[in-house]
């Protein structure tokens, strides 16, 4: 199985948003991270655990808070037609959760763990029964 069939819709902030207003977007999206893009390149990740760790166990103001001081530069991402397991590896040799998808050097999509999980019995039948 491809991670193209097992991504998702990715949501994004750009960089010089406020932490609050990240905040804001993940709650209303009911998710727990954000691609930070500066206009359509991919600069990081901004999720639940960089607010937690770096604002509100610090007793910032989230509102005076830029994403681009907070998130994960370093991204690590995967291609569509790339497979499950490839990706998986991926996770957990960099002990990550979320997973960008890029295609020709545009952002295109999320997988996460969630998503590998919820998919399980479909991509076990798969690498069983091809």
């Amino acid at each position: 199985m491809k991670v193209r069939e097992v991504m998702k819709h990715v949501k994004t902030i750009p960089s010089s948003s406020s932490v609050r207003d990240a905040a804001k977007k993940m709650n209303d999206s009911d998710i727990g991270s954000l691609i930070v893009m500066d206009g359509k390149k991919l600069v990081g990740i901004l999720t639940e655990r960089d607010i937690l760790d770096k604002v509100t166990a610090l007793d910032k103001t989230p509102s005076r808070v830029l994403v681009s001081t907070i998130m994960t530069p370093k991204i690590i991402t995967t291609r569509p037609d790339d497979f499950i397991d490839d990706a998986v590896y991926l996770m957990i040799k960099n002990k990550i959760k979320k997973l960008p998808v890029v295609e020709n050097g545009e952002l295109v999509g999320m997988i996460t763990s969630t998503d590998i999980v919820a998919n399980s019995d479909e991509i076990g039948q798969y690498y069983l029964f091809g």
